[in-house]
């Protein structure tokens, strides 16, 4: 198992967000998170990124614990991420965006990188220029590297994001709602590019509530409701629970 989640919980003065939570993802695998609004998800994914602490129980990467790691250093461990929200620095250019995500695998560091003060090139910037056009490339958007980010439409800002989680060259990457906002055509684009990281040996922890991407490129698919995990398995599976049908889906199945 890449990612080992134990017993986990988080508490905000009280509030339980998750309680025990216990899930395991297989290097190699399509795995969504799904559950209605509220249910924990993303609060899971800030425990294994590192942006909250966890109240208790452990969260293991590669075998090694993460809960008293920083997030910059689960980046160099091989953790990548996109937000619900798109988080971009909307007066800089897409290219200088992606490149930001380089910086956990260069020694030069930000000043250096963006404030030279020499006219000869760093070395690892033009590495990370390089990396970035590269992933950029891989997701279509190498012709807008330098537009604004803020120019883009909301579909290709959230690809910028996914560019610049790349070039971190995590071996889990987590995504979180990648397909909000999107259309049905700029959903399906998405479908085909996470299957075609999956295939480059990327493991996807997947966050989504578009129900019709879930179900058709996942591989395991874990439910939360209330901080609780309430089902796990492969989709057909999670479509026949009765815990999923009452509390995600709603109503039975073909009623």
């Amino acid at each position: 198992m890449i990612l080992e989640i134990r017993g986990v919980a988080k508490y905000f003065d009280g509030f339980c967000a998750l309680h025990n939570i216990q899930m395991d993802v297989a290097a190699g695998k399509i795995h969504a998170i799904i559950g209605p609004n509220g249910a924990g998800k993303t609060t899971l994914f800030n425990l294994i990124s590192g942006m909250h602490d966890i109240t208790s129980g452990e969260i293991r990467f590669k075998g090694n614990r993460l809960n008293e790691i920083k997030p910059h250093l689960r980046a160099v461990l091989g953790i990548g991420r996109t937000f619900q929200i798109v988080r971009l620095f909307g007066s800089m250019t897409v290219l200088e965006n992606v490149m930001l995500g380089r910086h956990c695998r260069t020694k030069a560091g930000l000043t250096k990188t963006f404030f030279r003060f020499s006219m000869k090139e760093l070395a690892e910037e033009k590495n990370s220029r390089e990396q970035a056009l590269k992933w950029l490339e891989f997701v279509g958007l190498a012709h807008k590297a330098e537009q604004t980010a803020s120019n883009l439409p909301h579909a290709e800002q959230r690809l910028v994001e996914i560019a610049r989680a790349l070039t971190m060259e995590p071996d889990l990457l987590l995504l979180d709602e990648p397909a909000a906002g999107m259309n049905p055509r700029e959903t399906m684009d998405l479908n085909a590019l996470i299957a075609k990281m999956n295939q480059m040996g990327k493991t996807i922890l997947l966050i989504e509530h578009n129900m019709k991407l879930v179900m058709g490129i996942s591989e395991v698919i874990s439910v939360l409701n209330f901080g609780q995990k309430i089902a796990e398995g492969n989709p057909s599976e999670v479509q026949d629970n009765p815990a999923v049908i009452e509390a995600y889906l709603g109503k039975k199945r073909g009623a």
